[in-house]
């Protein structure tokens, strides 16, 4: 028998959790031990679908409906969590959106409804997580941003603005809440393998195992370990950092020799 995790009965709420890498975060949670709650927009059997996973896994879940870009959707989420479950110890920042398209042709509402999502509903959840995890003596908050919180993306202007958002927010939120016990770091996924990647054309997994060092394309449960490792006491000296999880694609320099 192995030994009990030591975030066995913490509380957690993803984002975006019904589908792709929310849903493999949620999954490596609950294997963890946690309690998850998994917030969807607007998909209630997918979303209950996630949900059902995640409980036959022996653990608790809720699956809580919210638009992250919303003040008041967002703290009914969080009083929500905390009334089910007693307390919230662990936020993971994953709902996000991209538009591709040029930046001469990016629409002035899909640039806003990308930062919307991505980087308001980063700070509204972020926020309302904080004040509830103040009162109980702490946290861990996890943001997921992406590979173009180091390169940008052509093509993903609003996405790109989002994440490097999100990443200087992260150092921002870290110093800030610190003094309550509240850690906050950032993951950054490089290319993972979910329903929505697989359907931007070509082969993808082919296309960026040959990019990536080590060989192969990542999965969602790539990501779900590395917030695991974030979200629980053996990282518990680690705030305002950013952990690649990208097979060192975007650590490869434009290098003219043969490796």
């Amino acid at each position: 028998m192995s030994a009990p995790s030591q975030l066995s009965g913490a509380v957690a709420l993803v984002t975006g959790a019904a589908t792709g890498v929310g849903r493999g975060i949620a999954l490596e949670l609950a294997r963890a031990g946690c309690r998850v709650a998994l917030n969807y927009l607007e998909d209630e059997s997918t979303a209950a679908s996630a949900a059902a996973e995640v409980a036959a896994l022996g653990v608790e879940a809720l699956a809580v409906q919210a638009d992250v870009r919303s003040s008041a959707a967002v703290r009914g989420m969080v009083e929500r969590v905390a009334e089910r479950f007693g307390r919230l110890d662990i936020l993971v920042n994953n709902a996000g959106v991209q538009t591709w398209a040029p930046l001469l042709e990016l629409r002035e509402e899909d640039w806003d409804r990308d930062l919307a999502t991505n980087l308001k509903g980063c700070f509204l959840c972020t926020q309302a997580a904080a004040r509830q995890m103040k009162e109980t003596g702490g946290g861990a908050i996890i943001n997921i941003g992406s590979g173009c919180n180091k390169v940008a993306f052509p093509r993903l202007v609003s996405y790109t603005a989002s994440k490097g958002g999100i990443e200087m927010f992260t150092k921002s939120a870290a110093i800030e809440l610190a003094p309550y016990g509240i850690r906050v770091n950032c993951v950054a996924p490089g290319a993972i393998l979910v329903e929505r990647t697989a359907r931007e054309g070509g082969d993808f997994a082919a296309t960026w195992s040959k990019e990536a060092p080590l060989g192969r394309v990542g999965l969602p449960r790539d990501v779900g370990q590395a917030v695991v490792f974030l979200a629980g006491p053996e990282s518990s000296f680690i705030s305002g950092q950013t952990i690649w999880v990208d097979g060192a694609v975007f650590t490869k320099p434009s290098w003219p020799y043969p490796l």
